[in-house]
């Protein structure tokens, strides 16, 4: 995973390990999707979860930019709102499909939403960790970055995007 002074300045998340194994052990029983399906749709869940922790650490570390990146923010969710939905129902449509009946597949949501939300925590405490100049720069920059073309999922995304899409 890059450190987190490289996240959202590059334009492109990269997808942790932790993130790619909880996709994997949740997809285990499932053959008829590629560990490059679920690679690529967990690699574009995981930018969404990298910003929303950005953003909270931000909202709470620096609150003077609360503010403006609200405002960012607002508008980068506009943006990816319906990309996002589709990935979610794509997680959903997968995780059913490795599901032998319904507390299966309730039992592996919770364990894909749950090793998401700890991987996201983690990476909340990484950002944390930085030096106080570091954390508020990123946080300063972070309505600017949200605002240009590197917010754009869709964008940066596109050849996963691809992929994914060509699945049914």
């Amino acid at each position: 995973m890059p450190q987190p002074a490289d996240t959202l300045m590059t334009g492109r998340i990269v997808l942790s390990a932790v993130a790619a194994a909880v996709f994997a052990c949740a997809m285990a029983a499932e053959s008829e999707f590629s560990d490059e399906y679920s690679t690529d749709l967990s690699r574009v869940y995981w930018a969404y979860h990298q910003v929303l922790a950005q953003k909270d650490v931000c909202d709470a570390a620096v609150p003077a930019t609360r503010a403006a990146n609200n405002r960012a923010f607002t508008a980068w969710q506009a943006l990816n709102n319906s990309l996002i939905e589709e990935v979610r129902r794509r997680v959903t449509a997968m995780i059913r499909r490795a599901s032998t009946d319904e507390k299966d597949y309730a039992r592996n949501l919770g364990k894909y939403e749950g090793a998401m939300l700890q991987e996201r925590q983690e990476y909340r405490e990484s950002l944390l960790k930085l030096p106080a100049d570091e954390l508020r720069g990123q946080c300063e920059r972070m309505a600017e970055v949200l605002d240009g073309p590197q917010a754009n999922l869709a964008g940066i995304y596109a050849i996963e995007l691809d992929a994914i899409r060509k699945r049914k």
